[in-house]
């Protein structure tokens, strides 16, 4: 089936055409006074990043050096960019992957800050605990299912692997978790269910429900996070300036994968992104925004 035209250079390749029906899935509840009373930046370790940063760029180089960020997904198209531009930042980085061969073809292996370790969401939260380690300082999602036989996929990998990385952030103490999402998740609510995207995303897979039920868990979940959702992914380099948005805004619209990893990066160094859902997408029109303005421009959520 080809690939309809607004779906080029999205963030999801074609599906194949399958009517799907899953099964209910009951997330555990938690305790009283996690919902009562959410965890703050200061009450956690991943929240040291942004909080023993200065301002000054030179700051940010010298003072990450010893922070390690563990990232799902990082041999996937935005993963590799992340994993790069957090090395390029000063940061020791353990590189989740499934395949250990291929790891190692993408990503480069003569960095003594780079770590690659075997990493399979879908396997459950005990053994992502032992990849992530108590090292780690947080996490950043940039996972994403690939299409094939296994109709579950979505679920297994942008809904179940989502929530097996969070029980096993707070298994370890590990209390900053950043996601890469996307934009229309909530398009029902938007009333956008006849937008194109959201249809035939949700038809093939139910994807975007997979992820916003995800992204629900995280945010009852009381860890530190940021939510990106970003419009229609691009490979090519960035060709406009970072337009953010707060949740449920944004419809339409396309952004560098290079952007969505410098956002993703930038997330931790910038307590102004704590708790935050945000939406972004690039314009050529948009005028340059330090990425401090940007996160202090959305409300919490």
């Amino acid at each position: 089936m080809a690939t309809p035209l607004f779906l080029r250079n999205s963030l999801f390749p074609p599906l194949h055409h399958s009517f799907l029906s899953f099964p209910k899935y009951s997330f555990p509840s938690f305790p009283s006074s996690i919902k009562s009373r959410p965890l703050t930046p200061t009450m956690m370790r991943g929240s040291e990043i942004t909080e023993e940063v200065s301002e000054t760029k030179e700051a940010v180089n010298v003072d990450t050096k010893k922070k390690t960020i563990f990232v799902a997904g990082a041999t996937g198209s935005t993963g590799k960019r992340v994993v790069e531009q957090l090395l390029s930042k000063g940061f020791s980085v353990k590189a989740g992957v499934r395949d250990l061969g291929k790891a190692k073809t993408l990503l480069s292996n003569d960095n003594p800050s780079l770590q690659i370790v075997q990493a399979d969401v879908t396997e459950g939260s005990a053994k992502l605990a032992e990849a992530i380690g108590e090292d780690s300082d947080a996490v950043i999602c940039a996972t994403g299912f690939r299409p094939g036989w296994d109709l579950f996929a979505p679920w297994k990998v942008d809904n179940f692997g989502t929530v097996n990385l969070v029980e096993a952030c707070r298994k370890l103490g590990v209390n900053r978790f950043i996601l890469i999402s996307s934009i229309l998740v909530n398009g029902a609510a938007m009333g956008q269910v006849f937008n194109p995207a959201y249809i035939f995303l949700n038809v093939f897979g139910l994807t975007l429900i997979a992820k916003l039920q995800a992204e629900q868990y995280i945010r009852k979940s009381g860890i530190n996070y940021t939510i990106i959702r970003p419009g229609g992914l691009r490979n090519d380099p960035p060709t406009g300036n970072v337009v953010m948005e707060p949740e449920d805004t944004l419809y339409e619209g396309s952004i560098s994968r290079d952007q969505v990893a410098e956002v993703a990066v930038e997330s931790l160094v910038h307590p102004e992104s704590c708790f935050k859902v945000v939406e972004i997408v690039s314009r050529t029109d948009a005028p340059k925004r330090s990425y401090k303005d940007l996160f202090g421009s959305i409300k919490l959520t």
